[in-house]
């Protein structure tokens, strides 16, 4: 069977069965995912943050395969329920892509799906993950920062909050200006770093609507990536779907976006890891994307560092590694923010489980990515350097490390310190970050070589 068209998928979601928004997440997400976490006997272990145990990972997997088939993805402005047979599931699986090549010349960079336990270098896509910054100036000096990371393959950039001095306006035209705006900003970074051909995936982070992305999308390239997110759980709108049919016919590739949440609807961690493979499936039928970008979050703390969610998140990894060849980014969220010694350790902590987990990395968001100019390149440069560090470790090694990386910051999650802005941790002028930041970062270092990571 050839995998279902676009075309088809849109047909669905005017067709599938109609359903009130409240009765899919109550009576159809939430029964049957329960439902297949019972069947198939997916049990969390509080005494382990990244599980090694191949049949738990195939059996997550087989009940996110089962719960997306007889859940689906709700279309929230039709009120209509997309859904796909077994078959049609297994052909999108097959024909998804294995490879994905971003950017141009030198700076070409192929990201690629990698498996548990493997000893093939992770693709890091670091950068400023959409957070906010106060000006213009910024922008380009953090753009520039991150492109002379040698060890990142991609970017992901800051976020407008205004434009020709004023604030950008959700659904205005200044949300278009500013996308547009943007775009120019970052190319003039990258080539201030030496890497014009360098891609990025979410150059257009202030665009909110399809208008203001697809407007945002005059300054990139079809080597770019442009990331389309969805809504938790497994929720889709219009204007989403209208931006993945322009930037089909545009030729560019498609990030899907994906953050099932520890504590909503999803539940506790058993349940955030089978979500995480109906989310993956998603992804490919839905978003119809060329890689995954994965985010998981805690609802209440809004990080992916709380040990329940480490597990969730490497367990969800190894399910869909282990049983689909599509690239997986893994976006772990920090409680704590720049610059301070527990979002180092959180970082290592995160980024070891994701990547011995088969994952690739997007590097850093910190505090939640709430704050305005709280962001830096040396905690994103980190996070790339554990990423290259424990290569080739093997879960098991993992799991102890980051159980004692966890004990060092777990009980601190609901009020982790909000760290230092830019302004605070680098010299604004020269752009190099601060004695006292400097120190910090290679303090930390040491310290996590103690662990067992040397970067």
């Amino acid at each position: 069977m050839t995998k279902i068209s676009f075309m088809e998928v849109i047909d669905r979601t005017f067709e599938g069965q109609y359903m009130s928004q409240e009765k899919f997440d109550l009576e159809v997400f939430v029964p049957e995912l329960s439902k297949v976490i019972n069947k198939y006997k997916v049990q969390y272990d509080p005494d382990i943050c990244v599980p090694n145990d191949d049949d738990l990972a195939d059996r997550v997997f087989q009940a996110g395969l089962e719960f997306y088939q007889n859940v689906g993805t709700y279309c929230v402005n039709t009120e209509r329920v997309v859904r796909f047979t077994e078959a049609e599931i297994s052909a999108a699986l097959k024909a998804a892509a294995a490879e994905v090549y971003f950017g141009e010349g030198k700076d070409r960079r192929r990201l690629v799906g990698r498996k548990p336990d493997s000893s093939l270098s992770p693709f890091c896509f670091l950068g400023a993950g959409g957070v906010s910054v106060s000006s213009d100036e910024l922008f380009i000096k953090l753009v520039q920062a991150y492109g002379e990371i040698d060890i990142a393959d991609s970017l992901t950039m800051p976020s407008m909050i205004q434009v020709n001095g004023r604030r950008v306006r959700p659904n205005s035209p200044l949300e278009v200006m500013a996308a547009i705006y943007s775009t120019r900003l970052m190319r003039e970074g990258l080539t201030r770093a030496g890497r014009p051909g360098m891609p990025t995936m979410n150059a257009i982070a202030c665009a909110s609507s399809d208008i203001a992305k697809v407007a945002g999308s005059i300054g990139l390239r079809p080597t770019d990536g442009w990331m389309m997110g969805s809504t938790a759980e497994l929720k889709i709108e219009t204007p989403r779907l209208n931006e993945i049919a322009y930037v089909r016919e545009l030729g560019g590739r498609i990030v899907a976006e994906t953050t099932p949440l520890l504590g909503g609807y999803c539940g506790g961690p058993e349940g955030v890891a089978v979500a995480s493979v109906a989310y993956h499936l998603h992804a490919i039928m839905i978003l119809r994307g060329d890689c995954q970008l994965h985010a998981p979050l805690h609802i209440k703390h809004v990080c992916a560092t709380d040990p329940r969610l480490l597990w969730a998140l490497s367990l969800g990894a190894q399910a869909i590694t282990r049983n689909s060849h599509n690239p997986l980014m893994i976006s772990p969220f920090m409680a704590a923010g720049p610059m301070e010694e527990m979002c180092f350790f959180e970082t290592a902590a995160a980024v070891t489980a994701i990547i011995v987990s088969g994952s690739n990395l997007e590097g850093l968001i910190t505090h939640g990515g709430a704050t305005t100019d709280l962001l830096g390149p040396l905690t994103t440069q980190f996070s790339g350097e554990v990423a290259h560090a424990v290569v080739g470790m093997d879960r098991k090694e993992a799991d102890s490390i980051v159980g004692r990386l966890c004990e060092k910051y777990k009980g601190n999650l609901e009020n982790a310190p909000k760290g230092k802005t830019y302004q605070q941790a680098y010299d604004v002028k020269t752009g190099k970050p601060l004695p006292e930041s400097l120190h910090t970062y290679e303090h930390m270092k040491k310290v996590i070589a103690d662990y067992g990571i040397s970067v």
